[in-house]
């Protein structure tokens, strides 16, 4: 198994990975002169769900290459190192993923994804996850739709 629960000691880690990833995918969205990197938010945010018994918050073992936060069937976070982009490791940990959401005993699993973030939207769909029609917004500014996604268990 790749990974494996997350613990504060991972945080720095898991933060670095994120905002690498973040700053590499989602300028076209948060044009980093506009809207910069929200870090003591999203280490607030990841401080909370290590502290929340309800959210399972995963980490690669050895090295943090990548990172899932699972809350039910619903997949809450998800992202690799932009090293290891197009290294199959995303689809690897996707698919140790999947029956962890189907423990939550739902006929389907549900995440949210950015209108614009493409590539992960091609990620998702390539691995059976279906856009719901339901559209949110994002809580960091410049706000960008967040679509439902849905994927059968």
């Amino acid at each position: 198994m790749l990974l494996r629960p997350a613990t504060p000691a991972d945080l720095p880690g898991l933060l670095a990975v994120q905002e690498e990833g973040a700053l590499a995918g989602f300028a076209h969205i948060f044009p980093p002169a506009e809207y910069p990197y929200p870090r003591a938010e999203l280490r607030a945010a990841w401080e909370a769900e290590l502290a929340d018994p309800a959210v399972d918050v995963l980490v690669t073992a050895e090295e943090i290459r990548g990172f899932a936060a699972l809350r039910g069937n619903e997949l809450l976070h998800f992202g690799t190192a932009v090293p290891a982009w197009g290294t199959g490791l995303a689809a690897e940990l996707h698919d140790q993923l999947l029956p962890r959401l189907a423990a939550a005993g739902m006929p389907y699993a549900t995440l949210q994804v950015m209108r614009e973030n493409h590539r992960a939207r091609r990620f998702y769909e390539r691995r059976g996850w279906r856009a719901t029609g339901r559209v949110t917004r994002e809580p960091f500014p410049p706000h960008p739709d967040l679509l439902e996604y849905r994927r059968p268990l």
